[in-house]
């Protein structure tokens, strides 16, 4: 493999590292002209079963993957297999992976580690909630972008829900991240995945894992001991954290946080000052966030889209049964399972030398001594005092009226100057967001009306943020919940959205007859005003169901009959434009099955974005949005860039 040069369509530019299954190497799509990276397993002898595995494990990583499209998790784009290798290609990431920076000893300040853990949570909430268990989160599998972002990577041991490839009594894993029972072969859910993400944030905010030491040992105090409480480890550790850590990381998966949403909510908690408030019960100690929590909305993925045009899914909750509760194993299950790994050669791990546990200090009360018995000495003999002529007592004067100071007014919350504060108060706060585009204004009488869309969980923290700053005039709230498939778009849009308190004129966006619900076989007719600037324009369809239909500008189609637009076309100032009308020259598109909540999104620019036409009329979000956000980019250094999005629902006739 060190001479490869292609590896399917795929051109091969550099070795990016090499393990003992196989190499990882960054390639080149010569099609789409896309950075990729390729790894890489060698085909087994079919008188092997322990690279027959490895492989499986290797196709198993493909298929729970290319499951999975959301901003926090490494894409998945191809498989294939050659004569002798078989590959999966990924989004090519630009930066290290967490290990790197820990392995160098670097520290990480308290708002990094919150995004970080963001990051990762949001990618687990969107696979748990597909069915998807990564079983293996540990920091070589945090990929880290060169902007920050935080990625999950190598599901080679995922379990899927609906799979029988990976069973109860399998241990695979890698052993100071994984939770008690998956030491112990049990099945696991998607709670061990948050007690593994504890373990990461333990390490977030020490520099140090919980349980170091050779195998036995971590797996020892994994299942039976608990590890110091990280504010004893770090000076910099916050005491709020404490608790989060302790319930992430609970040997029992009933005593963890149901969900990843949920973690992530009381991680945030924390760094406010937020402590989580423990409660005792009848038969072990449960903890709850305060102030409470909201639920997360659960979604399965959406059937496949019909080719014909936009295809908006039905969303179906996904239920999660409750573990039942079972009493930790003892040490001597423990000891059995280090046999079985140390003979099966489960494990690819790195040890280090023991940590030994800091001493506590403890204080013995000072000694009791006995008291002290003082005679009083004699009460003083009285001494005689001269007399003294007392002086005539003074004339009483008439008493002189208080007049008290006019109090101060009290500063006026809608003046213009407190509005304008306030007005740059919720500017800094949505700017903030992640899964947000969300813009709007204050009203002179104090009222902050919010428009767009956001995902979980920022509807939640955006509230929080507003409620407090006491916004004089209330909040109308016209922000729409999203599926987390959508955080991608909604991060590209918002440094363009025309901003709170901005009043300039932006890209106006609506339906014709301003509808927002839509029933099957009705036309989707986009109608927009372009901004003040003379422009091209943009204008996709993203479907729920994983595909993003081009609106305007089209490529040319001979099957479908589409005609290509002038993608160079500049629009004037406040030009109106309607899309969908048959009559003009333009595609209908209808709506048809699946239904449900779909996103338009508008952009305008003053040089096109692209400077080729897309290869085709419908593409994956992934793709898609990958080449936009960096169209975007560089854009916004040419020249004016603002966009704008519509949400609406679809349903049955």
């Amino acid at each position: 493999m060190a001479t490869v040069e292609t590896l399917g369509k795929y051109e091969i530019k550099r070795q990016l590292g090499k393990g003992a299954m196989g190499t990882v190497y960054e390639g080149w799509d010569p099609i789409i002209e896309r950075r990729v990276a390729i790894k890489t397993v060698n085909l087994p002898d079919a008188s092997d079963p322990e690279t027959e595995e490895a492989l499986a494990r290797f196709r198993r990583e493909a298929q729970a993957a290319g499951r999975l499209t959301h901003p926090n998790i490494v894409g998945v784009f191809d498989y294939g297999e050659t004569g002798d290798v078989a590959y999966i290609v990924m989004e090519y990431i630009d930066g290290p992976p967490l290990k790197n920076l820990l392995d160098k000893q670097e520290r990480f300040t308290i708002p990094n580690t919150v995004r970080i853990m963001d990051d990762l949570l949001a990618g687990l909430q969107f696979s748990h909630d597909r069915g998807v268990v990564h079983r293996d989160i540990k920091p070589a599998n945090l990929m880290l972008t060169s902007g920050g972002q935080a990625k999950i990577a190598d599901f080679g041991i995922a379990r899927i829900e609906s799979s029988s490839m990976t069973q109860a009594g399998t241990v695979l894993g890698t052993p100071a991240y994984m939770s008690p029972e998956q030491i112990m072969g049990q099945v696991v859910d998607a709670r061990s995945d948050i007690y593994s993400s504890g373990v990461l944030l333990y390490q977030l905010l020490t520099g140090e894992r919980p349980f170091e030491g050779g195998m036995s040992a971590i797996m020892h105090k994994a299942l039976n001991t608990e590890p110091p409480l990280p504010s004893q480890i770090s000076v910099t550790a916050p005491a709020a954290f404490d608790a989060v850590v302790r319930k992430a990381m609970a040997k029992r998966p009933e005593d963890r946080f149901a969900n990843a949403a949920d973690f992530a909510v009381a991680i945030r908690n924390a760094a406010d000052g937020r402590a989580l408030v423990e409660e005792e019960s009848d038969d072990h100690e449960a903890t709850m966030i305060a102030p409470p929590r909201s639920a997360t909305t659960r979604s399965a993925p959406p059937p496949a889209a019909r080719p014909t045009g936009p295809q908006p899914a039905r969303a179906t909750p996904a239920a999660t049964a409750p573990a039942k509760k079972s009493s930790m194993p003892l040490i001597a299950g423990a000891v059995a399972a280090v046999v079985l790994l140390l003979g099966g050669g489960a494990f690819l791990f790195l040890s280090g030398p023991s940590t030994p546990e800091k001493p506590v200090a403890s204080i013995a009360p000072p000694p009791v001594t006995p008291p002290l018995v003082v005679t009083p000495p004699p009460p003083p003999q009285p001494v005689p005092q001269p007399s003294v002529v007392q002086p005539a007592p003074p004339t009483p004067q008439p008493a002189q009226p208080v007049v008290a100071p006019p109090p101060l007014p009290a500063p006026d919350p809608t003046s213009p100057a407190a509005l304008e504060a306030l007005r740059g108060q919720i500017a800094q706060l949505l700017a903030a967001q992640r899964c947000a585009a969300i813009d709007g204004d204050l009203s002179a009488s104090g009222v902050a009306t919010l428009k767009g869309a956001a995902g979980p969980p920022t509807p939640d923290s955006l509230r929080n943020g507003l409620a407090s700053m006491a916004v004089p005039g209330g909040v109308n709230w016209q922000v729409a919940n999203v599926d987390p498939l959508f955080c991608s778009a909604l991060d590209i849009l918002q440094p363009v959205m025309r901003g709170f308190g901005r009043n300039e004129m932006g890209l106006a966006l609506n339906l014709a007859d301003a509808k927002t619900l839509l029933k099957d076989g009705e036309r989707i007719r986009p109608r927009l005003v372009t901004a003040d600037f003379k422009g091209a324009l943009r204008v996709d369809y993203v479907a729920h169901d994983g595909n993003v239909l081009h609106l305007y500008p089209q490529t040319a189609d001979a099957k479908q009959g589409i005609a290509a637009d002038p993608s160079t076309r500049l629009f004037n100032p406040g030009e109106p434009v309607n899309l969908g009308e048959v009559s003009q020259g333009h595609p209908a598109w209808e709506v048809g099955e699946p239904y449900g909540a779909d996103l338009i999104v508008a952009i305008q620019s003053t040089q096109p974005l692209f400077d080729r036409p897309r290869p085709s009329n419908v593409e994956a979000i992934a793709d898609y949005l990958r080449d936009l956000r960096v169209a975007v980019e560089a854009a916004r250094k040419r020249g004016r860039v603002i966009g704008n999005l519509l949400m609406l629902d679809t349903v049955p006739k």
